[in-house]
């Protein structure tokens, strides 16, 4: 179940989310529990390994906004420091930052799916 203070236990900084939703913690929440079922996290990977960084700096730039619009910040971090290398195109070794940004949302589904 996502509530404020496990959104804050995991490294969200809901006070800004928060803010940012005029307030409104039911629909902050609401907007955390809508990017559940994003999946460009995998499709970043797939652009990255077929070497489309064109693609692949669409996709992250997306990514960024939307995990940084909710304050998000454990998954926001390693996504917005790749739109950052891809924003120049450089092919680089992504995979740390990938597999960062892989967890970090595992951890925020387990939070979705957990019942306490």
């Amino acid at each position: 179940m996502i509530t404020a203070d496990n959104l804050r236990a995991y490294g969200a900084n809901v006070d800004e989310g928060i803010s940012r939703c005029l307030g409104d913690e039911e629909f902050y929440i609401d907007l955390v529990k809508s990017v559940i079922p994003d999946e460009r996290i995998d499709e970043l990977e797939r652009c990255i390994e077929e070497k489309d960084l064109d693609k692949a700096f669409e996709v992250a730039h997306a990514l960024k906004g939307m995990y940084g619009n909710i304050s998000l910040t454990p998954v926001y971090k390693p996504v917005c420091d790749m739109t950052e290398l891809l924003r120049d195109r450089k092919d680089a070794d992504y995979s740390g930052y990938l597999a960062e940004a892989k967890e970090q949302k595992r951890r925020l589904v387990e939070l979705y799916n957990s019942r306490k």
